[in-house]
């Protein structure tokens, strides 16, 4: 058991309660109390004080491209299509040394800016890059992080008019068929599962409209969730257009890509009868506020999306238009984009919590055992210090998580088990990874040239 005791506990449970000087308990993978100290504990319990800090659930990541972690800092002042299009022939080369080192550098850098569930969106297949999938899976246990990668695809390549160069696209019935292995060799129904698969392919861009239509038929076959790329610029406003006649949400729809089993990366671009579309089918959407920066897309409706009731979480999307990669910086750049959008109203720090927290679950499809503080749910939290001097004197903690500084962390606990002690990482070795960091930034980059 380990008990954490005299911290302030931002539940984000139904009632969104705030618990100041509170207690939770913790036996194996789930909360068995909140709020009063037990009576009595077991001598061999693990007791934390969490006096001058913070007590949240662990913060969901709804959209990440792992593989570009070894990537950043490229194309830094491209747009959308002229980023892709850069950085194709370089994403090329990767294999499985590439992949497992970019996801160990991406999944640490989120499990110590809170984040305890991930998913990924992993789209590049070249013939000759080995299991892919496998490798960041692999680095996820590594981590120990919960992880929903998802399977994705392309089948458009340049010479059919899509942005891919050919060397990482694949044919239709190749990407079904490794689809659906990759759903029988990993994914994990059950409800305290450390491991989901989704399908995803690309985006509109990138894929044709046989393998989207085909994915959502495999996906709700096998019962497993469905993402793509949605929404993000006005250049896939225009493709769109140009090629479909509709907009991106009308195209999708039509292949039957809406659902409460459907979330799209972005959704920069929705119109009211859109948002109001996503509302009905309780389809989801991923909000990447920095990555939305970076690229010199719009601003999302994020207000709008939340007050239809529309699932939102956040996301930091890739590390090559993200370069932090910083999951608390979301709910940070969440608030400020919403207010630059709608005024000092529009997002306030509380939601942003929920974003960062239930909402993500809620667009996973974990929002009934992870993404609050309640007993009986999986114990994924996350104990931040707000006692130094970023954080001192501001009387409000969520405003002091929200707009201050990231702040240290005492602990992270993914399904019980403590994987960041003190700011530190306690399952790999931070030096060693950043080291392999370097080295496979290199290779790849020399494989290009």
């Amino acid at each position: 058991m380990t008990l954490i005791e005299n911290a302030h506990v931002i539940t984000v449970d139904g009632a969104r309660r705030e618990l100041p000087q509170a207690s939770v308990l913790i036996d194996g993978e789930r909360i068995v109390s909140v709020g009063e100290r037990p009576a009595s504990l077991p001598d061999d319990a693990v007791r934390i004080d969490g006096r001058g800090h913070v007590l949240t659930p662990g913060l969901v990541n709804t959209h990440h491209h792992l593989y570009q972690w070894i990537t950043r800092g490229l194309a830094a002042d491209h747009t959308l299509f002229e980023w892709l299009t850069t950085l194709y022939p370089i994403w090329a080369g990767i294999d499985e040394n590439a992949v497992r080192t970019a996801a160990l550098g991406g999944l640490t850098s989120l499990a110590l800016s809170g984040c305890t569930t991930t998913t990924d969106h992993h789209y590049v297949f070249p013939a000759d890059g080995g299991d892919l999938l496998g490798a960041e899976i692999d680095a996820a246990r590594t981590i120990g992080l919960r992880f929903h990668p998802t399977r994705g695809s392309m089948d458009l390549s340049e010479k059919d008019g899509g942005l891919p160069p050919d060397s990482v696209v694949q044919g239709l019935d190749d990407i079904l068929s490794d689809s659906a292995d990759a759903v029988s060799r990993w994914h994990d129904p059950s409800a305290d599962a450390m491991l989901r698969i989704a399908l995803a392919p690309c985006s509109p861009f990138s894929v044709t409209t046989d393998l989207l239509r085909e994915s959502a038929l495999l996906a709700r076959e096998l019962g497993v969730r469905m993402h793509t790329h949605l929404a993000e610029s006005l250049d896939e406003n225009t493709y769109c257009d140009e090629h479909f006649g509709c907009t991106p949400l009308q195209y999708m729809e039509s292949v039957g890509w809406v659902g409460d089993d459907v979330w799209f990366a972005h959704g920069v671009e929705f119109d009211d009868d859109e948002i109001e579309r996503l509302a009905a089918t309780s389809t989801g959407v991923a909000h990447c506020p920095t990555s939305n920066a970076r690229l010199g897309n719009r601003i999302c409706r994020t207000r709008d999306l939340v007050d239809a009731g529309v699932p939102v979480g956040l996301g930091v999307d890739g590390a090559a238009s993200n370069e932090s990669c910083r999951l608390l910086e979301e709910a940070h750049q969440a608030v400020l984009m919403a207010r630059a959008r709608g005024g000092p109203t529009a997002l306030t720090t509380r939601t942003a919590i929920e974003l960062a927290t239930i909402g993500g679950a809620r667009v996973l499809g974990r929002a009934d055992d992870t993404g609050s503080i309640e007993v009986g749910k999986l114990a994924d939290l996350v104990l931040w210090d707000l006692s130094s001097v970023a954080h001192s004197g501001i009387d409000d903690p969520v405003a002091a998580l929200v707009l201050g500084a990231v702040p240290p962390i005492i602990g992270t606990w993914v399904n019980g088990r403590r994987i960041v002690g003190d700011g530190t990482m306690l399952t790999v070795d931070t030096d060693a990874v950043a080291a392999e960091v370097a080295r496979e930034h290199r290779r790849l980059i020399d494989k290009a040239s």
